[in-house]
Order: structure tokens, then C-alpha cells, then sequence
């Protein structure tokens, strides 16, 4: 059992603790720690956990859960809430994506390894504590700083797992998310590198119902993304029934998500400054173009108009742009889900 795990099935009535979780240290000394909230209910439940933070720009989910955990009361509840706020200590504290310390893309790392590199070290920490406690896990994300982007939701498939699909999608349809997009786990996608170490992932390898809430931009404070989490956090909690469910604050789920298959970047053939025409969260038409690119000799030239239509899940809000560099990210292809 995992030191968290612990705490909570104690028969001790319901309790609030906070605390670190050792992973190791740094050449003065300073600890390398987890740190941890954990609300125990009056009776036994099931587990929500919320990790706050992966990659270390990511901030908005973050404070929303930790809102959230400080506004429960745990004689009201059924069960259990944990957060872990940050995943990526070194990361946070260097204000960037990756640990400065091994430049590994923490979110494709895991279960870990108790030997390895400090984020395989991390990612082991964090996995020895969610085996066999957490019942739903939510991976909290944002896209990166340069990009605007409205609340939106990414999850996988594992084929040796208990939890379904539909399961997942279940769990998703609280934050009521304008795509909800299948990322293909065997490399075939828009991302490269090992997306089978995604946490979310092995949550699902062990049983655990989990996905990726992206919640607007990188090392921003959003208040609109942040409450948009803070409600689907409460109406999960009482769709598993930890919470209480006649209570006001609680907001139906979704009943269809907009599910996405298949997703792509598109990027700038020149350099300037780009001027956007549309919104992250907008449907784009075919032959429509997202804006144009201004040089600096003021000539004027319009991003290629879209092959086919298109949703944008993040439009770069940095007007400053090289050729090859990001502007827009489209979801391409998607169906309507009903959620039992």
C-alpha cells in the first residue's frame, strides 16, 4: 500500500493531510519531494485524484485543483480526494516544460523507473502511490504558452484494460469539453516519442480510469479555465458519488462529446508577425484561411487556405513566427458520441 493509500483506508473518520513524498535530492541537499493533499470522507468510496501538473508551465490546473481540495468538506463526502499538485517539482521551479535536469518530456516516462533518470524517478514515485488507490485520475494539462486554446479533453485507448471507452468518455463528459480527442498510442498521431508513457496511460495499463484535461495556456493564470475545472471536478465527484448529489453547484454532463480522430499542425511557410482571422474553439470552413502573415517590408500574405474543414483546438496567440513554426492545431476528423 502507498503512503497515501495508508492514510486513507485508516478507520480514523473523515480528515484532511498534506504532506511530501521523498524522491531524492539536489547537490546542496534540498529535498526532491511530491507534495500531496488528501481528504478522507466519513465513509468508505471511491478515489478521485487529481494531478495538477506534468509538464512545468502547465498552471491553471494546478490551482483549480487545489481550490477544489480546500473547498471540500470531508465530513460530507463518500470517499476520497487526492491532489498532487506538481509532478515536476524541478520543472515548476524552472518555469518550463521539461526538467532542466535530464530534458525528458516527463508525461512520456512513465510507470518510471526507481533507478533511473530524476522524472523516471518522479514518475515511479507518483505510480507506486495511484496502484490500487485511485479509481479515476485525472492528468491536468494546458497547451504550451504560445497558443490560446478553449478547455478540451485527450484520451487513449488500452486493449488490455478493464476500463472502456465508453467509461472514459463518461468520466470526461462533466467538464463538458468542445473536443474530446482519441490520441493514437502507437505513433501514428501528431506527437512523436513513447505516448504509451503517458500517464494517463499506464493509469489505464493499471486498471484506473484516467485522461488528459487540457485546461487553455501554458504558464498563464485563466480564471474562465480554471472554474470550468473546478465545476467538472465537483460534478465527477458527485457522479461517483463522493459528493453529494442535490448539491446547487453540480452541473449536469454532457450527453454527446464531439470526438476526435485524427489531428495536425498547421504551420508558417515565412516568417513575420501572424495575424490571426479566427479564435481557438472555431469551426473553419474549407478553403477559409486562419489569417495572414505581415513582413516586416509590410507585404501581406494569407496563410494557406484549409484542404477541408476544420476545428481549431489552439491558435498561436505570439504574433512573432518562423518559417516551420506552429500556427494553428486542427482537429480534422470527428464523430458525435452519445454518453450512457
Amino acid at each position: 500500500m502507498s503512503i497515501i493509500g495508508d492514510w486513507l483506508h485508516k478507520s480514523e473518520g473523515p480528515a484532511r493531510t498534506s504532506g511530501q513524498l521523498h524522491v531524492g535530492s539536489m547537490a546542496s541537499g534540498m529535498a526532491v519531494t511530491l507534495p500531496y493533499v488528501a481528504v478522507r470522507g466519513a465513509r468508505p468510496g471511491r478515489t478521485l485524484w487529481l494531478h495538477g501538473q506534468v509538464h512545468g508551465d502547465e498552471i491553471n490546473g494546478m490551482v483549480a485543483a487545489l481550490r477544489f481540495a480546500r473547498a471540500l468538506r470531508p465530513e460530507a463526502m463518500q470517499g476520497n480526494v487526492v491532489v498532487t499538485p506538481t509532478g515536476n517539482p524541478q520543472a515548476l521551479d524552472a518555469r518550463r516544460k521539461r526538467n532542466p535536469y535530464d530534458e525528458l518530456d516527463l508525461d512520456q516516462t512513465y510507470p518510471g523507473n526507481a533507478s533511473g533518470l530524476i522524472s523516471e524517478r518522479l514518475a515511479h514515485a507518483l505510480m507506486a502511490e495511484v496502484r490500487g488507490v485511485a479509481d479515476v485520475l485525472i492528468n491536468l494539462h494546458t497547451m504550451n504558452p504560445l497558443f490560446d486554446a478553449r478547455p478540451y479533453t485527450v484520451y487513449k485507448v488500452h486493449p488490455d484494460s478493464r476500463v472502456t471507452e465508453a467509461d472514459v468518455l463518461a468520466a470526461m463528459a462533466p467538464f463538458h469539453p468542445h473536443v474530446a480527442c482519441q490520441q493514437d498510442v502507437g505513433g501514428k498521431g501528431e506527437l512523436p516519442g513513447n505516448i504509451s508513457g503517458a500517464l494517463d496511460y499506464q493509469c489505464l495499463a493499471a486498471g484506473i480510469c484516467a485522461f488528459m484535461l487540457e485546461l487553455g495556456s501554458g504558464s498563464r493564470f485563466e480564471p474562465e479555465n480554471i472554474a470550468v475545472a473546478e465545476r467538472g471536478f465537483h460534478a465527477l465527484a458527485v457522479q461517483m458519488g463522493i459528493l453529494d448529489g442535490t448539491s446547487t453547484a453540480s452541473a449536469a454532463p454532457a450527453r454527446t462529446l464531439r470526438r476526435v480522430k485524427r489531428r495536425g499542425w498547421i504551420t508558417a511557410d515565412g516568417g513575420g508577425l501572424f495575424l490571426p482571422a479566427a479564435r481557438a474553439g472555431d469551426l473553419v470552413r474549407e478553403g477559409a484561411s486562419i489569417g495572414d502573415t505581415m513582413r516586416l517590408d509590410a507585404s501581406v500574405t494569407p496563410v494557406s487556405p484549409f484542404p477541408r474543414d476544420g476545428v481549431l483546438i489552439g491558435l498561436r496567440s505570439d504574433p512573432v513566427v518562423h518559417t516551420g513554426e506552429r500556427l494553428a492545431f486542427v482537429a480534422w476528423e470527428w464523430d458525435t458520441v452519445n454518453i450512457a
